[in-house]
């Protein structure tokens, strides 16, 4: 396998499936099972995931809300695709720890670096839910800041699309696909990866991130093998 340790992103949206909202449980057993078998060849493997599929902080801002009370709903809601993803993952047989930013001792861990470390070196999955625990930050920044404290070798960020285009696939037929991309490349071109804080983290830490399509049965164990999937950003 290429990798040892991962950080895997996966957005909110995704956990929808073809439903228009909430948590598509059929998508959940396919994500757990990709999981488990790359889990199954020793890498340790660190999980976070967004809560767009329940609630989106910006959208709410847009509507009225104070933008802190709702990037402090959007944690929660992270919180409850994680618990998902949990329960999935331990019903394929993989023993988990879900870490959350925001204390909630009932249900999960608070985040302390060195014990995520250590579960991680145990060869448990481990979920870190409740974004960074502070509004005004992405999923995806707390995805690039926890994969640069726990060492990750890679970031990957699991999507609809397979990789990086010159547009929106979905809206202009002539984009074309990126296989390798630099980072200051994505920065020229103000191609759309992640948020700049997350993209920029990544960069100055020097943790390559690799954009592929989860919802295809095999492309996350493909990645993990060193199959050019998606893609690469370093």
């Amino acid at each position: 396998m290429k990798y040892k340790r991962i950080l895997l992103k996966l957005s909110g949206e995704s956990l929808m499936g073809e439903k228009q909202y909430g948590i598509d449980n059929e998508r959940v057993k396919q994500y757990a099972e990709d999981i488990k078998a790359v889990h199954d060849k020793g890498l340790e493997i660190a999980i976070v995931i967004g809560g767009g599929n329940i609630f989106r902080g910006l959208s709410a801002e847009k509507s009225g809300m104070d933008r802190a009370q709702a990037d402090y709903m959007g944690m929660l809601a992270t919180v409850i695709n994680s618990m998902a993803l949990q329960d999935a993952l331990e019903k394929v047989g993989i023993k988990t720890r879900l870490l959350t930013a925001i204390k909630m001792e009932q249900i999960c861990e608070p985040f302390i670096r060195r014990r995520a470390v250590r579960h991680l070196e145990k060869g448990r999955v481990v979920i870190f839910g409740a974004g960074t625990g502070n509004p005004y930050f992405t999923t995806d920044s707390a995805a690039a800041l926890r994969a640069i404290e726990i060492k990750a070798d890679v970031v990957l960020k699991g999507t609809r699309v397979d990789g990086i285009y010159t547009a929106d696939p979905e809206k202009d037929p002539l984009a074309t696909k990126y296989e390798e991309i630099s980072f200051r490349e994505v920065y020229d071109k103000g191609l759309n990866v992640m948020d700049m804080t997350a993209f920029t983290l990544c960069e100055e830490n020097q943790v390559p991130i690799i954009v592929f399509d989860m919802n295809k049965h095999g492309n996350f164990m493909k990645i993990a093998s060193g199959e050019p999937i998606g893609t690469l950003v370093k």
